[in-house]
């Protein structure tokens, strides 16, 4: 492809949002799980022409060419909620840099320890389909594949039940109390009257 043109490396409509061939100075990748799905951050860093790219799921939301200040942030959204992301540059030394991803302000890595706390995550397979849900528990928010979910809550004896289908599945998140004061609630889905074991973000 000598000509130069913009015309992508693929040849069939499969082609992906952007070019492999393009992302010569890809220096950092990212995958974050919020409520909506895992998202691919991707930041190219070109020290020598000064560009600066960053891509979201594939789609270029940032790009800044002859940027003579080689370190800084960028500062985009990511998610349908349109979560604050940053991306740190710094300058480590001599000409080596060092990338951050910052997401609503904390580092990635706090953000997801304090995310591990506020929801409950499950992957299921249903219908030859993988789902992904999660749930919320601030709001008691439901989301299954990036989609926030309409739900009917219901107190029952033991503790409360948010009721929601995926498909024509009948589907529920049962909250009791553990009786243990630093455990809290639980939190269980159950589908088609079977639980579906939680995973860890």
């Amino acid at each position: 492809m000598a000509s130069g043109d913009d015309s992508p490396i693929f040849e069939d409509d499969e082609s992906p949002p952007y070019s492999l061939e393009k992302m010569t100075d890809l220096v950092a990748v990212w995958d974050v799980a919020l409520s909506d799905g895992v998202h691919k951050i991707e930041f190219e860093h070109g020290t020598t022409s000064g560009k600066r790219v960053v891509y979201v799921d594939g789609k270029e939301e940032i790009r800044k060419e002859w940027m003579f200040k080689l370190v800084g942030k960028e500062t985009f959204c990511v998610g349908a909620s349109k979560m604050k992301a940053t991306i740190n540059i710094d300058a480590v030394s001599g000409f080596a840099y060092e990338y951050t991803l910052e997401i609503n302000g904390k580092s990635l890595k706090k953000y997801m320890e304090n995310r591990s706390k506020t929801t409950n995550t499950w992957v299921l397979h249903l219908d030859g389909e993988d789902f992904r849900v999660v749930l919320e528990k601030d709001t008691m928010d439901v989301w299954c594949n990036g989609k926030k979910m309409e739900t009917a809550g219901e107190f029952v004896d033991d503790g409360t039940e948010t009721h929601f289908s995926i498909g024509n599945h009948d589907c529920y998140i049962k909250a009791v109390s553990s009786g243990k004061r630093k455990e809290g609630i639980i939190h269980t889905l159950i589908v088609d009257n079977r639980e579906i074991p939680e995973i860890s973000c």
